[in-house]
């Protein structure tokens, strides 16, 4: 089991280019548990600045190298340090004017020297509290962020999992052709759309002659190919807004739209025809194998052959029986 991590210490940035000075804040602030970073210098209270986050910065104003308010004014125009409180630390910088201009820089409050230990630590102990609220509620939000994205996650990963239980529920596995169900619903729209546009569509029934042979020699594996294969030629010759199904087995049907007349839908049916004709080729576990694909096809069209869905599919399904008796003979 991991352990967990024990929080850090809040950090103190303690500012004086004269050693008395910081060593006098270093015993107060033992008394607390904090960690106190020490700087000499204007430069070296930013380069800490850089590697640390702090909680309170005790800043001396009179500095040899940058002073105590340019050091405020760098740190208020960073975003790290923007946040970050200052108390001023002064014997010389005082009267009102100097405060005034602390305050712009970013100051919260200004100490006198020499320090008064009771009130070092009481102004100290408040703005430790202040961090450590602000720390809860930087934890909290982004664990509320980090929840927020799981969320997030959880839900996309939920709708891709039902837009695929969906897609399963309305395509054949083994092809990825619609089913029979969703079949039946583009066939009813084609169907509402010639009766409301006085258009012409096509149904077409297309059954796999000795498919049984197929994986009777060959195995499942090669039926399955073959399938798949024929699912692939059949969905390349129709246009966009045409429909092929695999209703089941050897079974397969299409719904040819936009038709301009009885030609026109047996155009579409040599296109099929000639889609099924070339041989396929199947490597099983005996070596390549060449499989003939043959399909007994029957048309249908409405409104020739039926005004309503029921009666184009019977239709088609004659035809079918038709073209497959006749080859049998």
């Amino acid at each position: 089991m991991t352990k967990p991590v024990a929080p850090q210490r809040p950090k103190i940035l303690a500012v004086d280019d004269n050693p008395a000075n910081l060593l006098v804040i270093r015993r107060v602030l033992a008394r607390l548990d904090v960690e106190v970073v020490e700087a000499a210098s204007g430069n070296d209270a930013l380069k800490a600045t850089l590697d640390s986050e702090f909680a309170l910065v005790l800043l001396d104003v009179y500095m040899p190298d940058i002073n105590g308010f340019e050091v405020a004014e760098i740190l208020s125009q960073e975003e790290s340090t923007r946040q970050t409180p200052i108390i001023f630390v002064t014997a010389t910088y005082a009267d009102d004017v100097h405060r005034l201009k602390g305050y712009g820089f970013g100051a919260v409050d200004y100490m006198a020297k020499p320090l008064d230990a009771t009130i070092l630590l009481s102004k100290v102990q408040v703005f430790l509290e202040l961090y450590r609220h602000r720390v809860a509620l930087r934890d909290a939000l982004r664990e509320l962020s980090e929840r927020n994205r799981q969320l997030e996650l959880e839900v996309e990963q939920r709708r891709q999992m039902e837009q695929e239980m969906r897609h399963l529920a309305m395509h054949d596995m083994l092809t990825g052709l619609p089913n029979r169900a969703l079949f039946m619903d583009r066939l009813e729209s084609a169907h509402h759309r010639a009766v409301r546009n006085g258009g012409m569509f096509a149904l077409v029934y297309v059954d796999v002659d000795g498919f049984k042979g197929v994986n009777d020699t060959w195995g499942h594996a090669a039926g399955d190919a073959l399938l798949v294969e024929l699912a692939r030629r059949l969905r390349g010759s129709l246009r966009e807004n045409d429909t092929v199904a695999r209703l089941g087995g050897d079974e397969f049907a299409l719904v040819l739209e936009d038709l301009e007349d009885v030609d026109a839908a047996r155009r579409r049916l040599e296109d099929v025809r000639l889609c099924l004709q070339v041989p396929m080729t199947h490597l099983g576990d005996g070596g390549e194998v060449t499989l003939a694909i043959a399909a007994s096809i029957g048309l249908a069209t409405y409104p020739a052959d039926g005004a309503e869905v029921g009666a184009l599919l019977h239709a088609a399904d004659q035809a079918m029986y038709l073209v497959k008796r006749a080859r049998d003979r």
